[in-house]
């Protein structure tokens, strides 16, 4: 073992935090079974009589690269089982059913399903393997996606119970540690493709700096060090600013003059700490809050359900209620919300669609307005003044639809006839009805009268597509 990338790792966890001498705690070491987890549990394994603590490993079999990951399982029980460090292995199935199309994404999900099975199962904390290279990369996709001071910091060497302690070494660094205490490990045969940005960083981007500066990995490392130094400094300070400006008595609401008075980064990163919460804090959103603010007036809408609103000299954020008011056949008597806030429904057929309500403040300051999205947007206050007893269906005998633009009703059926709905789509496409009037049908949006105009406030958006034939239902929507 080399005692100064020992040393190295040691100084870093007491002066991030991480460890602390004689304090007593069983600790998890996430090994996936590459060079970086097993470089983690070698030097863990060394740091253990110093710091005191209990250390095991866990491992999640994700199960989407079939042979190779029962062969990564296989590999991290049988070196804990030589290390003699006590192992606990997830499987895919016992967490998570996986999505048509799981990716990167949901693995990472996944894997903190199972971390957080452990915290109830007498696990004080989780160290995982992410290195100065996994942080580069991570800064290098935030900028390249938009950022601000707090996603400029990269990863944290310390999120609640998650450890980073590998996050001073480099890649090569930690693959000097396993060379050197004669540890095999194994390789993600997914890493060497570029079907992923961060992969494309790693084989591209990260190489050409280095070929300018070998020390590139190390300053961009250095950089979210400092950087994530200074959003501590502007968080406290931001948090200092919304008190101060809270109206009394409101825990949702804002005097505008302290925000409109206050240094921009401090206002940005005051912004970033309320859109958080409610979604991931892009830079376009957290910037679009600023405009309104600086302004006095506008809004902007977060999600389906929370936007901000600027007036009257405050801000305030609204909410809307949990449900919209239809029902789903054969389903629930409400519309359930997904995480983000936004209802999603499912019809036989194979069909996926979701609902949501937008405003005009989100229409026009936030997201292009495409065709196809314009057809399935309607004035929501019109619709349910108008009409009761709204239900998604397939279609039924007697339903009549008032395509848009030509004020004339006419049986589905012969609608469907004079579009060319496909015959495979006609019994399961989905339909927005009241009674036998149908509003709105998929692929081809809402009936006459019903598209927002300049009066309207909020605005009700419908779409939805065959998850296992998405190519012909795209086809038939264009």
């Amino acid at each position: 073992m080399d005692t100064a990338i020992l040393a190295r790792v040691e100084d870093f966890c007491i002066r991030e935090g991480l460890l602390q001498p004689g304090a007593s705690q069983h600790l998890a070491a996430a090994v996936s079974g590459g060079a970086d987890s097993m470089a983690l549990l070698l030097l863990l394994r060394q740091l253990q009589p110093r710091f005191g603590y209990t250390l095991s490993a866990c491992h999640v079999n994700h199960g989407l690269r079939g042979q190779s990951a029962d062969r990564d399982e296989a590999f991290v029980r049988a070196e804990c089982a030589r290390l003699g460090v006590p192992l606990r292995v997830f499987h895919a199935a016992e967490l998570a059913s996986p999505p048509a199309h799981a990716g990167e994404d949901w693995a990472r999900r996944l894997r903190y399903t199972a971390f957080a099975q452990l915290q109830g199962q007498g696990i004080d904390a989780i160290a995982t393997a992410h290195t100065a290279n996994d942080q580069a990369e991570t800064l290098l996709l935030r900028l390249a996606r938009g950022t601000g001071l707090h996603g400029a910091g990269g990863i944290r060497p310390r999120r609640g119970c998650y450890l980073r302690p590998l996050l001073c070494l480099s890649r090569a660094e930690t693959e000097a540690v396993c060379r050197a205490a004669g540890q095999p490990w194994v390789t993600d045969e997914t890493n060497d493709t570029d079907a992923y940005a961060r992969n494309r960083l790693r084989h591209n981007a990260l190489p050409a700096l280095e070929s300018t500066n070998a020390a590139a990995v190390q300053n961009l490392a250095r950089f979210c060090e400092k950087a994530a130094r200074a959003d501590v400094y502007f968080a406290a300070e931001a948090a200092r600013l919304l008190a101060a400006a809270r109206l009394p008595g409101a825990e949702t609401a804002w005097q505008l003059a302290p925000l409109q008075a206050a240094d921009p980064l401090l206002l940005e990163t005051a912004l970033h700490s309320l859109v958080a919460p409610v979604r991931d804090a892009e830079e376009k959103y957290v910037q679009l809050l600023c405009a309104v603010v600086r302004q006095g007036s506008g809004a902007v809408q977060l999600t389906g359900q929370v936007r901000f609103c600027a007036g009257n000299g405050c801000l305030r954020q609204e909410t809307l209620p949990d449900t919209l008011p239809w029902q789903l056949e054969s389903a629930p008597q409400q519309v359930p919300l997904l995480p983000e806030k936004q209802p999603e429904f499912r019809l036989r057929g194979g069909w996926k669609g979701k609902a949501e309500l937008l405003t005009t403040d989100f229409e026009e300051k936030i997201q292009v307005v495409h065709k196809k999205d314009l057809k399935n947007r309607a004035d929501y206050a019109r619709i349910t003044t108008l009409y009761t007893g709204l239900v998604l269906r397939a279609r039924q005998p007697g339903d009549r639809f008032r395509p848009a633009g030509r004020g004339l009703s006419k049986p589905l059926r012969k609608w469907m006839n004079e579009a060319g709905v496909p015959n495979e789509l006609r019994d399961t496409l989905p339909l927005l009805a009241s009674g036998s009037e149908i509003l709105w049908v998929c692929g081809e949006g809402f009936a006459d009268g019903l598209a927002p105009d300049t009066e309207s406030r909020w605005i009700l958006h419908l779409d939805a597509e065959i998850e296992t034939q998405e190519e012909k239902t795209n086809e038939y929507a264009r």
